[in-house]
């Protein structure tokens, strides 16, 4: 395999909020884009090492390394420690794609009590604690941008969307955050 540049984050040293908003670049991650059919599922959370979610806005977590419920046979692993995904994930015969999209996104924490309004400064989804509970992700839109939210705690979500956007979302993140805070 050959070695890939590392890239510097289009948002690196950007942070933004307000008093109840704090907006960060997430930490460094591997992703890989998993699409398998329901029989892979078992062989794939054993080299995982997580439990891959079969029902909507679900996730798996384990340690550093989610694997988020994209669609019906498509998940978007994310993993913080460094691991090697595409080694992990090489030695299951069953039938997968798995495809290493790493420079391709970006991840924005968006954290604080006013976290659910500022995302929905430009995401149509209902995001209370009740409808999306702390696992719940989704591939939704955020102004005119696809982007896939994560709820990791009560007040913190995970916004990943592609390179191109990340200066967009993270505008418009700012700007809700500034809403959010008043």
């Amino acid at each position: 395999m050959a070695e890939t540049a590392i890239r510097r984050s289009v948002l690196a040293g950007r942070h933004g909020g307000s008093s109840a908003v704090r907006l960060t670049s997430a930490a460094p991650a591997t992703r890989v884009a998993l699409r398998a059919p329901q029989a892979s599922l078992q062989a794939l959370t054993a080299a995982l090492g997580v439990t891959i979610p079969n029902a909507p806005k679900t996730s798996g977590r384990s340690g550093g390394r989610s694997v988020l419920w994209i669609g019906p046979d498509e998940w978007l692993v994310i993993d913080e420690s460094g691991a090697d995904l595409m080694a992990a994930l090489s030695g299951v015969s069953e039938m997968h794609s798995a495809t290493d999209v790493s420079h391709r996104n970006v991840g924005i924490i968006v954290s604080g009590p006013g976290a659910e309004l500022a995302l929905a400064s430009g995401c149509p989804q209902d995001l209370s604690l009740a409808t999306f509970p702390v696992g719940a992700c989704s591939r939704t839109i955020f102004g005119k941008a696809e982007i896939i939210l994560f709820r990791t705690e009560d007040d913190t979500f995970r916004v990943e969307c592609w390179r191109s956007f990340a200066t967009f979302v993270f505008g418009l993140l700012s700007e809700g955050a500034e809403d959010a805070g008043h």
